[in-house]
């Protein structure tokens, strides 16, 4: 049995902060969360006093291509392992690998890998000292998306929205498909929609030029996500709100958003927090093998990227050929800080968008994205300006 007590100046549950915090940890589970004069040390606990710094839940990333080289649509544990491992290192000890538009037998051969990689997870062993980040499922992203908002997703790949070819797609899967991206003015993306929702998946809205009226109708049928918001999505005219229009004045949904600077400018990511509250904003990265990387070529499920400063921002950002945005190389600490900075949130808040916001989203948030009796010991130390010192998954630590 393995029985830890770590104390920190701040503890974020994130539903709350607690001063002076205290958290038991058991075999892997969080026993009890408190202040050090409602919780006391077990009897043979090892204990831990991180001083000043600040304890959180260990983020969930609902949206993530790659990282350290690495590309998720190679469909490999080897893949899923080393983006798993960079992922830690940044205090996200949940993720959802991500796919892209491609052939249909490509994509079948992603899924089926994902999918096997992720049901052996559990049983892989741990090395002590190296916390991995845990593939809850995987964010189907493509096929069914609309050509006139596809960022940099290949035209020729995509497909009309068909509940044969989903139900391919979802078999090939195994039952981890978590999330479906669809552009919902398509031709059957509703028949789609219903069926994802009657197999448990979120139904996210991107890549899309749907109007107001046609998003409206996604929302009312149960799409509760808007992906990426701002990017590859109709933009908002007075006349015209879009889908923009819907995402931003119906609470219903959740607004992912990539918060690099790159993206989505501050102005922007301000006014999605004025709209939608912090309730409902998820920071996600979009990251792609480029991420931890030095300054070069990379791949993107098969497309050529690269990577190089933005010529707007100065900012590192990954590009195709065409010049167009390709994924970002955030990782999830950096977002936390940057909806900080960029939009004046509170920490605690910002912790909880990156956390128990898309536990939630994803029906996990009793054992993910929260300190409290009975969740999964993912952990993350922070320095009071956001920096990770280290991370702990499942009770696996790098900082103990």
């Amino acid at each position: 049995m393995s029985l830890f007590a770590i104390a920190a100046r701040q503890v974020f549950t994130p539903l709350e902060v607690i001063e002076n915090g205290l958290v038991v940890i058991e075999d892997g589970t969080i026993r009890n969360v408190g202040s050090r004069q409602e919780v006391t040390v077990p009897s043979g606990a090892r204990f831990f006093d991180l001083g000043e710094r600040v304890l959180a839940p260990g983020f969930v990333d609902a949206h993530i291509h790659g990282g350290s080289g690495r590309d998720l649509m190679e469909g490999t544990t080897e893949a899923l392992e080393t983006v798993a491992r960079l992922a830690s290192q940044h205090g996200t000890t949940s993720f959802l690998p991500t796919t892209l538009t491609a052939p249909v037998p490509v994509l079948l051969r992603a899924l089926d890998g994902l999918g096997s990689a992720i049901r052996s997870w559990k049983d892989r062993p741990s090395s002590p000292g190296e916390p991995l980040a845990e593939p809850l499922g995987i964010h189907l992203e493509g096929p069914f998306l609309n050509g006139e908002r596809l960022g940099v997703h290949p035209p020729e790949h995509l497909q009309q929205p068909s509940l044969p070819l989903f139900r391919q797609l979802l078999a090939a899967a195994g039952g981890s498909l978590k999330i479906l991206t669809l552009a919902p003015e398509l031709e059957a993306a509703l028949e789609v929609q219903a069926h994802a929702l009657q197999n448990g998946l979120q139904v996210g809205l991107g890549h899309s030029n749907a109007t107001y009226e046609e998003a409206q109708r996604a929302i009312e049928a149960g799409a509760r996500l808007a992906v990426h918001v701002f990017n590859a999505m109709r933009p908002f005219a007075h006349r015209d709100p879009g889908i923009l229009g819907a995402v931003l004045t119906d609470d219903r949904i959740h607004a992912e958003v990539i918060a690099d600077g790159v993206h989505v400018a501050a102005p922007a990511l301000r006014l999605l927090v004025r709209a939608k509250g912090t309730a409902n904003i998820l920071l996600v990265t979009d990251a792609v093998s480029a991420t931890a990387m030095w300054p070069g070529r990379y791949f993107l499920g098969g497309i050529e990227i690269f990577l190089g400063d933005d010529p707007r921002t100065g900012l590192p950002a990954c590009r195709n050929l065409e010049g167009k945005l390709a994924g970002s190389v955030l990782t999830q600490d950096r977002a936390i800080r940057n909806a900080v900075a960029f939009a004046g949130v509170p920490w605690c808040e910002a912790v909880k968008m990156a956390t128990w916001n898309p536990a939630r989203l994803l029906g996990l948030e009793t054992r993910k994205g929260c300190l409290r009796p009975g969740a999964d010991a993912d952990l993350v130390v922070l320095e009071p300006n956001g920096t990770v010192v280290g991370a702990m998954a499942r009770g696996v630590a790098n900082f103990l």
